[in-house]
């Protein structure tokens, strides 16, 4: 840190705050430490009384914290995402559209262990709307290496780190399983339900078929909703381990490959997930008919954005997995399933 007249520090970086006091008007801050001097500001430090001000000249191979972070963002951004102006050393990145909002997690680790850089998201596939801030990234220090900013880009080459997949409007099918719902015994609660929340995403329901408890007819279900056209099957129903709950073992009969049953979230163990020519298959618990928030919201977003879901990414579910049952439900701003 050394003096310099104004009118010589263009292009180096202020090393403290200068204030300015308009009296009964404002005070405040009219230029902040790390401030990169340029010529049109010469004429207002003159006027704020400094003729001579403190700085810290960039040497050769450093970035200055603004610069660093707009190039840290502009390297891990995908699709999707803007960015602000930095502000005091850090920029925010800003969903451009609704969908899943996606991390490649094992890259992410891979650039905050790099010295002195710093990357902070949202959590993995969490459903985001337009203008939500979904990461902020900065340097540590004022000045940082360019070599550590090389490095990161470089790593950064390949694939974006973040981006929004925007969700797709499918068409689907719900099969209600039941004997007690087939025979009138009871109201079918569980379809509006579900019709509900996936509506809210913007998708509609092209046939809502109900079955008894038979392997054969939810079989023939599936299969006639398959050749309708629908892109996304959703079954209720038959789910538990009861000898008339035969819901999973239909679908396979189906012909479909069953990806889980199964998943470490609480509630929404019980969920399957499987696949017919493509279609994805999920088999909902029935907790998802009373809880606010289950297994059902956790993947429906990765399932909306054409991801194809995995045995991995269900079993990773677990960090996270238990749902606390806030009396006011935040999700999805909360810690539920962050292990994704």
């Amino acid at each position: 840190m050394h003096s310099i007249r104004v009118e010589d520090a263009v292009g180096t970086v202020l090393c403290h705050d200068i204030t300015k006091i308009v009296p009964n008007e404002f005070k405040g801050r009219a230029f902040t430490k790390g401030h990169v001097i340029v010529e049109e500001d010469i004429p207002e430090l003159l006027k704020l009384g400094k003729e001579n001000i403190y700085i810290w000249k960039i040497d050769e191979g450093k970035v200055h914290e603004n610069q660093a972070a707009i190039r840290i963002a502009r390297a891990i951004i995908g699709p999707g995402i803007r960015l602000s102006e930095p502000i005091e050393g850090k920029v925010s990145l800003i969903a451009d559209y609704q969908g899943s909002f996606t991390v490649d997690e094992n890259l992410l680790v891979q650039l905050n262990m790099i010295d002195e850089i710093v990357i902070a998201t949202r959590s993995n596939r969490r459903p985001v709307n337009v203008g939500d801030i979904l990461a902020g990234v900065r340097v540590v220090p004022l000045v940082i290496d360019d070599y550590k900013l090389q490095t990161l880009e470089t790593i950064c080459a390949a694939q974006p780190i973040v981006q929004v997949k925007p969700f797709q409007k499918l068409t689907a099918g719900i099969i209600t399983t039941g004997n007690e719902v087939f025979k009138g015994r009871i109201t079918d609660k569980f379809g509006p339900v579900v019709k509900k929340k996936i509506e809210d995403y913007g998708c509609n329901v092209l046939n809502h078929i109900i079955v008894p408890d038979d392997a054969g007819q939810i079989s023939g279900a599936v299969n006639s909703l398959v050749e309708q056209g629908v892109e996304l099957i959703l079954t209720t129903g038959g789910m538990s381990v009861d000898p008339d709950d035969v819901t999973p073992r239909a679908v396979r009969e189906a012909g479909a490959e069953i990806i889980t049953y199964g998943a470490p979230v609480l509630p929404g163990a019980m969920i399957m997930v499987a696949y017919m020519k493509d279609i994805p298959i999920l088999g909902l618990p029935g907790c998802v008919m009373y809880h606010a928030t289950t297994i059902f919201d956790l993947l429906l977003p990765s399932v909306l954005a054409g991801e194809r879901i995995t045995k991995p990414m269900v079993a990773r579910l677990g960090l996270g997995g238990l749902c606390l049952n806030c009396t006011v439900c935040r999700y999805p701003v909360c810690s539920f399933g962050t292990g994704a």
